[in-house]
C-alpha cells in the first residue's frame, strides 16, 4: 500500500483484515505444513494497525500507561491518531521499531497471593495487536477442539459443558492440573520453535522474539531482563501462552490418533478393561478426564509432567489433584459435582457456581456498601448492577437458582443497612416510603439488579462443531 494513501475507514479496514485472515487460515488449514514466509508487510498495513489500535483503544487498559507514562487518551489529544499510527507504521517498515521494557504491577488472587502482571507502553501494545491479527489465524487452524482459552468463539461454558457431558458418560476421574507460573515459565527457545513452524518470516519472528526479550521494569524501578515466559497483561502473550500448551492439547488428542479412530480406539481400550482420558483446557487451567480406576489418574499426572517439561513448565505437586466426580471439584467458577437428585434414586452430574466465585461477589458487594455513604443511592446502585448483572450472566448457565436467590437477599440487606448508616435519624417508614416503594432499592429511576430475577438455563454443548471465526468460503 502506497505510503502516502490515506488510511483507510474503519469498516473498510475490518473488511480488509477480515479478508486477508480468511486467506491466511484457509491456507493454513488446507496445508498443515506450510510456513509463512512474507507476512510482516501486514503487521505494518494500514488497516491491520488501524484495527489494531481501535481494540487496544477500546479495552478497559487503554487508561493504564507503560512505563513511558502516555496513555491512549494522550496519543488521541495530545499527539495526533493519524501522526501516531503513521510514525509507528514508519518504523515498523524500517525495522527500526525496538519495544520498551513492560511496567511491572501486582493485583491479588483470590488465594491470597499477588498476581504479577507486565503492561506494555500503548505503542507496543498496537503492534503487538497488530501482529496478533496475522498470527492468529494461522495458529487457529492447528489448535486442538479441546482448548476453549482465548480463543475466538470459544468460552468457559464451553468447557464446563463439556465436562459435564462426559462426566455423565463414565469419566468419572478427574485429575486437576494446575501450572506453576505458567505465564512467567514458559521457555523462550521452546516457544519460538513452535513459532517457527508455521512461520517463516524471520522478520516476524524477530518481532516476537523482541517482545519476549523486552524486559520488565519492576515496581522498584528496577529493570530485569526476560529470560523465560511472556508477561501477562500484553495482547499477544494469550496467543503465545496457546501455542506452547498446545503441546499438551496435542500429546492427549494425538494419543488417540495414533491408535486409529479416536472413538474406536477407546471403545476397543474399554473392552480390553483400559482407561480412556480426555483432556478439557481453558489457558493454564485444565483437568483430564478418566474413565477407569483412581490408579489410571493418577498414573496420568507423570505423563503431563513429561509433555510439559521441554517447554518450561512444571506442575504444581500440592495443587494438582485427583478427585472423584461425586467429591466434586472446582474449575472456571464451577463446582462439578454429581450426586442423587432430590425425590428420586437416579444420579446426576451438576454444576453450581463454587463457594469461592460466591464470595468473591459477597466481597465486591460488602466493599460497594461499606462506608461511602456521603453519596447517593443511585450512585451506590450504578455501582453494584454491573457487578451483579456480570456475575448472574455468567452463572445463569447452571444450577444456580438458590444461589441467585440467597444473592438477592444478601445484597438487599447490604444495601438496606447502607441506608440505615446514611440516615440515622429518618425512620424505618420514611426510609421505605423514599427508597423502597415495592419493597426494592431504587432512586431516580435507577433500580438495584435483582440476582433472583435471572433465568437459568443449560449452557449447549457444542462439541467439535463450534465454527470458525473465518469463514472457509469467504
Amino acid at each position: 500500500m502506497n505510503a502516502g494513501a490515506p488510511w483507510p475507514s474503519v469498516l473498510e479496514a475490518e473488511a480488509r483484515v477480515l479478508r486477508i485472515q480468511t486467506k491466511l487460515h484457509r491456507w493454513a488449514t488446507d496445508d498443515p505444513n506450510r510456513r509463512f514466509d512474507d507476512l510482516f508487510n501486514l503487521v505494518y498495513d494500514p488497516a491491520f494497525l488501524l484495527l489494531a489500535w481501535r481494540r487496544v483503544r477500546g479495552n478497559k487498559g487503554a487508561r493504564t500507561a507503560g512505563v513511558d507514562g502516555k496513555t491512549a487518551r494522550y496519543v488521541e489529544v495530545e499527539r495526533g491518531l493519524d501522526a501516531f499510527l503513521a510514525e509507528l507504521r514508519a518504523d515498523l517498515k524500517a525495522r527500526t521499531f525496538r519495544p520498551l521494557p513492560v511496567r511491572e504491577r501486582h493485583i491479588p488472587k483470590r488465594s491470597g497471593k499477588l498476581r504479577r502482571l507486565g503492561v506494555p507502553t500503548v505503542r507496543d501494545r498496537v503492534v503487538q495487536a497488530a501482529l496478533k491479527l496475522v498470527l492468529e489465524p494461522i495458529f487457529e487452524a492447528d489448535f486442538k477442539p479441546c482448548s476453549y482459552g482465548f480463543r475466538p468463539r470459544r468460552r468457559a461454558h464451553d468447557a464446563i459443558a463439556e465436562i459435564h457431558h462426559f462426566c455423565s458418560r463414565s469419566y468419572e476421574w478427574v485429575l486437576e492440573g494446575d501450572i506453576e507460573a505458567c505465564f512467567d515459565s514458559i521457555d523462550h527457545r521452546a516457544l519460538m520453535d513452535r513459532v517457527r513452524r508455521r512461520v517463516g518470516d524471520r522478520r516476524v519472528l524477530a518481532l516476537v522474539k523482541a517482545f519476549l526479550k523486552a524486559g520488565i521494569l519492576t515496581e522498584d524501578g528496577a529493570e530485569q531482563d526476560t529470560i523465560t515466559g511472556t508477561p501477562q497483561g500484553g495482547i499477544l502473550s494469550p496467543l503465545l501462552s496457546n501455542i506452547a500448551l498446545s503441546v499438551l492439547d496435542e500429546h492427549f488428542v494425538g494419543a488417540w490418533g495414533a491408535m486409529g479412530r479416536g472413538s474406536s480406539a477407546r471403545q476397543e481400550r474399554r473392552r480390553k478393561g483400559l482407561a480412556t482420558y480426555r483432556l478439557v483446557r481453558y489457558a493454564d487451567d485444565f483437568v483430564v478426564l478418566v474413565a477407569g480406576t483412581r490408579a489410571h489418574a493418577e498414573a496420568l499426572k507423570d505423563e503431563t509432567a513429561k509433555v510439559l517439561r521441554p517447554m518450561g513448565l512444571a506442575l504444581s505437586p500440592e495443587k494438582t489433584t485427583v478427585s472423584h466426580i461425586d467429591e466434586g471439584f472446582d474449575f472456571l467458577g464451577f463446582r462439578i459435582k454429581r450426586h442423587e437428585k432430590r425425590g428420586t434414586g437416579r444420579r446426576y452430574v451438576y454444576t453450581y457456581p463454587s463457594k469461592a466465585a460466591l464470595a468473591a461477589v459477597k466481597a465486591k458487594v460488602r466493599a460497594a456498601t461499606r462506608g461511602a455513604s456521603d453519596q447517593p443511592l443511585h450512585i451506590l446502585l450504578h455501582r453494584l448492577n454491573p457487578v451483579l448483572r456480570g456475575w448472574t450472566a455468567y452463572f445463569r448457565h447452571g444450577v444456580s437458582k438458590a444461589t441467585f436467590n440467597y444473592l438477592r437477599a444478601f445484597v438487599w440487606r447490604r444495601v438496606i443497612c447502607w441506608l440505615r448508616h446514611k440516615h440515622r435519624t429518618v425512620s424505618w417508614r420514611q426510609l421505605r416510603r423514599r427508597y423502597l416503594p415495592e419493597w426494592w432499592p431504587q432512586e431516580n429511576g435507577v433500580v438495584l439488579f435483582n440476582p433472583g430475577a435471572v433465568a437459568v438455563t443449560r449452557y449447549r454443548y457444542r462439541a467439535a462443531r463450534i465454527p470458525s471465526a473465518w469463514a472457509v468460503n469467504a
